[in-house]
């Protein structure tokens, strides 16, 4: 993979050729994005319950099951049956979203709660990949 730096900032009227120069790395996205690749899925956002961690409808979830999950952290998991991905509240018990219009979940000890893994990267795909149409 070549990785072509372009470095910009505010004000600038232009900036010199990207091909100019480059440095090329034996580096592969596997290798860059996923930390266990044994216990690592992907997984497609849905909702708007997370916007305000910068995840939103169709972006690509990163998620490692080995990743012991902590409080704060972005998480996957299965709750009552249903999968979903919000932000874990472990002091209060609660599965919090990043977005005002959704309300905090509270888990009790009745509800079937599973933390399936750890959102450790999400992509934002500005073209909808043919590999993920169908899902």
């Amino acid at each position: 993979m070549r990785i072509i730096p372009i470095y910009a900032s505010a004000g600038i009227t232009g900036f010199e050729s990207p091909a100019a120069e480059y440095s090329q790395l034996g580096l592969s996205l596997d290798e860059l994005l996923v930390v266990h690749p044994s216990a690592t899925f992907i997984g497609v956002a849905k909702g708007d319950s997370m916007q305000g961690v910068g995840i939103f409808y169709g972006d690509i979830l990163i998620v490692d099951r080995q990743e012991t999950a902590r409080h704060g952290d972005v998480i996957v998991a299965n709750f009552n049956g249903e999968f979903v991905c919000k932000i874990l509240d472990k002091t209060h018990r609660m599965l919090l979203s990043s977005n005002e219009q959704h309300q905090p979940q509270p888990i009790h000890d009745y509800d079937n709660f599973t933390i399936e893994g750890v959102v450790i990267r999400s992509i934002r795909c500005h073209r909808q990949s043919p590999l993920l149409a169908d899902i």
